[in-house]
Parts: C-alpha cells; sequence; structure tokens
C-alpha cells in the first residue's frame, strides 16, 4: 500500500467508496454536504464546485445536440446528393452517356465531403466557433419563443 496518492488516484479511490457506502449509488445534497465537511472542504467551496458541474453538465448535453444537429444535416445533405446524382446520372445513361452526371456528382462531392468533415469533428477553434454561434441562434430562438409565449397569453 502506498502512503501517498495522486489527487485523481484519491478522487477515485473516494468515488468507489462513496458508491459503495450508498445503497443505490445516489446521494442527497445533505449527505453530500456531510462528506465533503469529513474532508475539510468548505461548504462555499463544495457549491461553488456544484454550480461548475451543473455549468459543465449543461454545455455537455447542448454540445451533444449541437453534434447530432450537424450530423443530421450532414445526412440529409448526402441523402439529397445522392438521390439528385442517381437521377442526372440515370438521365445521361438514357441519353447514351454519363460525363456531364460524373462532373456534377464530382463538384458537388468535394464540399459534401467538407460537410462531412466539419459534422463529425468535435473539437479545434472551428468546431468551438460553430458551437458558440449555434448557442447563440439557441438563445435568440428561446427569447423570441418566450416573447411569444407572453403576447399570446396577455
Amino acid at each position: 500500500m502506498a502512503d501517498l496518492y495522486a489527487s485523481e488516484d484519491a478522487q477515485q479511490i473516494l468515488q468507489i467508496a462513496i458508491a459503495k457506502e450508498t445503497e443505490s449509488g445516489d446521494l442527497t445534497r445533505t449527505q453530500l454536504a456531510e462528506i465533503a465537511a469529513e474532508l475539510n472542504i468548505a461548504p462555499e467551496t463544495l457549491w461553488s464546485a456544484e454550480r461548475e458541474w451543473i455549468n459543465l453538465k449543461s454545455e455537455s448535453t447542448q454540445q451533444m445536440l449541437f453534434n447530432q444537429q450537424r450530423r443530421q444535416k450532414f445526412q440529409h445533405h448526402l441523402i439529397r446528393y445522392g438521390i439528385f446524382n442517381s437521377f442526372l446520372l440515370l438521365l445521361n445513361l438514357l441519353a447514351g452517356g454519363y460525363g456531364f452526371a460524373l462532373f456534377v456528382a464530382l463538384a458537388w462531392a468535394i464540399p459534401l465531403v467538407l460537410h462531412g468533415w466539419r459534422a463529425y469533428q468535435s473539437s479545434g477553434f472551428r468546431y468551438q466557433k460553430d458551437f458558440e454561434n449555434w448557442q447563440r441562434r439557441q438563445q435568440v430562438k428561446q427569447s423570441m419563443s418566450n416573447f411569444f409565449n407572453r403576447l399570446l397569453k396577455a
């Protein structure tokens, strides 16, 4: 047994011990405060950490929704690409060739590949910028929705 533990190791050991101590694995806010007090963690620090955790959890949920919407848009774009280019290829084959359809398919494939790359990218400066813009648009939509709901109730 080691006499010293890295903070991450100590945190993992404590998480396992707390999970074993509670039957359902869930803690009440009071139990959380009692554990923090036993660990000499100030209540202000605990509640500050709780607020930070809530914010991180909310942002994670928003990012999952953002990623899902980006991927759905790409999938719709991919479906339109397939349908349109299949139709063009069929027309070209009926007309006796496929040069024009191939040119359109290749020209459209470049932006499609870039769209797919961006849709499945989940880190980096561009991703963060797109996510922040999406958050702003969601806030505006929510504000407008609240405004019209109040207007209709009045």
